[in-house]
């Protein structure tokens, strides 16, 4: 890859300060797809100052220039948008044709959605004789994962722009190229020099940077709890925002209204999509006791439906799991499960028998699990899922909230009986019988899923600090 060695800094693709470089593996070889240049302290404070500069003038652009420079990035997005979907296939597993739309398509369709919600949004208003202001926060430090890349870049480059933020962008070093062809189409796009820049490089030292630095006005995260909390530690000192998406546990209810071989199979389904790495995955079914053994039948069945192998096969439904370290994580709570006692009703450990190399994991249901089982309280990030038995109602809320996490739940049977259990659970995003995504509606957790919300207006909101002019006496324009 033409720039997999250098930074995006200023608007110029630049050399780092020092020559050191990490070999990035492809999941389903185990063999090197590349190398990237890693970012040290002194390439993320240029990429600050930057941006620091870039703040003055970027800050001051009207919304119709914003949208303006928002739908070139749209049009960039969507050419190459098969080119990113292949590299995020071959760079972190995912199965080609779903890379390709769902991987690189979710890009275009959240700065479509940040278009759409900056045409309407109420920069200043007036309330009484004073004016309230959004403004933009400032410096953004960035910091992505490498389980859905494009999306967690997307939905925090996005609104930044749209506010007129600068930002540096550190992405997963596990699948760092995708990043590189998303600076290109900054670049193509025309995004101002300094407004965006990227620096690859490990979290202990470019995170690290971004999330201390005094010039960075705050820090939007998406990763685990445990790295959540080392970045809002760095950032302490400084008293910036720190927004935060984080880990996940995600219940999935299913009342005894429900069509119940569809939900069940639904379930499975989503718990397993991207190979279970996604952070609002069902991992935690819970089914009414006496429909324990059902529920495991149907669970099984799908399960051993699903294909697991190479990315390029279009037969295949699950890819391998992006890292060494992951799939090791992953066999570990595997084995836990079984020496808990939980009920091993498909899968297990290892890989799947037909494949020799690569991080392929048997996708694994575990059956009559307590949600005291390690393998329901902590999340697994891989293709597991646990079945939990409920007496009453009640008891499912009570299971369904016993959880650290609260970034996602779902629930499946008869709508009104849904709506009505929906607002008990303590989830930033609660779906109901298998409802679509939706770009517009606010993705973030409560408890240890993190802080602050992402994606259309409500992306918008988090990125502004508010301002109260007293004493206006008509408008809120500034300018007279």
């Amino acid at each position: 890859m033409k720039h997999s060695h250098r930074f995006y800094i200023d608007g110029e693709w630049v050399e780092p300060s020092v020559s050191k470089t990490l070999e990035v593996i492809n999941p389903s070889t185990e063999q090197p797809m590349g190398t990237i240049a890693l970012g040290t302290a002194t390439d993320a404070e240029k990429a600050v100052a930057a941006a620091r500069r870039a703040f003055a003038s970027f800050s001051q652009t009207s919304k119709e220039e914003r949208v303006e420079l928002l739908k070139r990035i749209v049009t960039t997005l969507k050419r190459r948008n098969d080119e990113l979907g292949d590299i995020i296939s071959r760079e972190m597993g995912a199965p080609l044709a779903m890379a390709r739309a769902e991987q690189a398509g979710i890009g275009a369709v959240h700065f479509e959605q940040t278009i759409n919600a900056l045409e309407t949004f109420a920069f200043d208003y007036m309330q009484g004789a004073t004016c309230i202001m959004h403004e933009p926060i400032g410096v953004i430090g960035m910091i992505t994962p490498w389980n859905w890349p494009i999306n967690q870049i997307a939905c925090k480059v996005a609104p930044a722009l749209a506010t007129g933020c600068t930002m540096v962008l550190k992405p997963s070093e596990i699948a760092p190229f995708n990043a590189v062809i998303f600076a290109e189409i900054m670049d193509e796009a025309g995004v101002p020099k300094g407004v965006f820049n990227l620096v690859q490089g490990d979290g202990p030292t470019v995170g690290t940077v971004l999330a201390s630095h005094p010039d960075v006005d705050m820090v939007s995260f998406t990763g685990s709890t445990r790295a959540g909390i080392a970045v809002a530690q760095a950032a302490a000192p400084t008293v910036k925002r720190v927004h935060q998406e984080l880990g996940g546990k995600s219940p999935n209810i299913i009342l005894r209204s429900a069509d119940f071989s569809a939900a069940v199979a639904a379930g499975v389904r989503r718990c397993f999509g991207n190979s279970g790495q996604t952070c609002t995955a069902p991992t935690r079914m819970l089914v009414p006791t006496e429909r324990m053994e059902e529920a495991s039948s149907i669970a099984a069945r799908e399960a051993a439906a699903l294909v697991v192998g190479p990315p390029s096969d279009p037969r295949t439904n699950l890819g391998p799991v992006a890292s060494a370290a992951q799939f090791d994580k992953i066999q570990a709570f595997v084995e836990r499960g079984i020496a808990e006692g939980a009920e091993l009703v498909a899968g297990g450990p290892g890989r799947p028998s037909h494949l020799n190399a690569g991080y392929y994991v048997r996708p694994t249901v575990f059956a009559r699990v307590t949600n005291q089982m390690t393998i329901a309280r902590e999340e697994i990030f891989g293709p597991v899922l646990s079945i939990i038995g409920y007496g009453s109602e009640e008891e499912a809320i009570a299971i369904a909230n016993d959880t650290p996490y609260g970034l996602a739940a779902y629930i499946q049977g008869d709508p009104k009986e849904a709506r009505a259990l929906a607002g008990r659970l303590r989830a930033g995003t609660v779906r109901l019988n298998g409802s679509a995504w939706d770009a517009a509606a606010p993705f973030g957790g409560y408890k240890q899923s993190g802080n602050g919300r992402e994606y259309g207006k409500f992306g918008l909101h988090e990125f502004t600090e508010i301002k109260g002019i007293v004493g206006f006496l008509n408008d809120c324009d500034t300018r007279t």
